[in-house]
């Protein structure tokens, strides 16, 4: 029996001469891994709608273990992205967030909204890579059930301060009269937190309608990656390669 689902193609792993096994974001079913045959061929149908950072319409019929592919078409390309280096090794550390925050099996609907969105808008163009970055570390945090605790100080419920502590490993926020000293916080202007609230707490469309100055952008930057890294538990290999690639630039 052959199903119709849309994806996004998130990786792409080589497998015989001409095969591939492909990992695909979908909303109804999350991680989806695709046996697909053929399509490393240029000449292949299916050739340019399996590739990563593509958007498809994926007919899949149930093998033994996994999905396979019987036809792919393209519905959008985010390839041009590979035109830039910064941008691409972004879009791989977004990817592979997905992957280690997002069950097989489970509807993935917000997952999927928050990735075509910052791909949209790296290839736009009209928002920097730390923004995007920062803003889809804890969206992603929120949609997959981490949501920071940055809503009002864990010792005194105190809501605002000049500045205040974020601990990322404990998920705990302090004014500065309860905060007594950690190796684990990130410190936050008033503009880095409301910023950070903004992004936890606002509708989808309305997520990157926000500015804010250049210092409280990169406290925003600091405490979204360290908790997504905690989060994640484990090492993230394209965060290493994408700061490899700004250190070029």
């Amino acid at each position: 029996m052959k199903t119709n689902v849309d994806g996004l193609i998130l990786k792409e792993l080589n497998y015989g001469e001409n095969d591939g096994i492909i990992t695909v974001l979908t909303k109804e079913q999350g991680i989806v891994s695709c046996y697909a045959r053929g399509v490393r061929n240029i000449k292949h149908p299916s050739f340019a709608a399996t590739k990563q950072l593509t958007f498809s319409r994926l007919t899949l019929y149930q093998g033994k273990g996994m999905y396979i592919i019987d036809e792919a078409k393209t519905i959008r390309s985010f390839y041009n992205i590979c035109s830039d280096v910064e941008k691409y090794a972004l879009s791989q550390y977004l990817c592979e967030l997905v992957i280690k925050t997002t069950p097989e099996n489970v509807p993935s609907e917000g997952q999927l909204e928050l990735l075509l969105n910052c791909l949209h808008l790296l290839m736009e163009g009209s928002k920097s890579c730390e923004m995007i970055k920062a803003i889809f570390e804890l969206r992603l945090a929120l949609i997959s059930g981490g949501m920071p605790g940055v809503l009002f100080c864990s010792e005194c419920g105190k809501y605002d301060d000049d500045e205040m502590f974020f601990d990322y490993e404990e998920n705990k926020l302090y004014c500065s009269e309860c905060f007594k000293g950690s190796d684990t916080v990130c410190r936050l202007s008033s503009g880095a937190l409301r910023a950070m609230r903004f992004i936890l707490l606002s509708e989808p469309k309305k997520l990157f309608s926000f500015t804010i100055s250049k210092a409280s952008l990169d406290q925003l930057s600091e405490c979204a990656e360290k908790y997504m890294t905690c989060l994640v538990g484990s090492k993230i290999n394209t965060l290493a390669y994408y700061y490899q690639i700004k250190s070029l630039l």
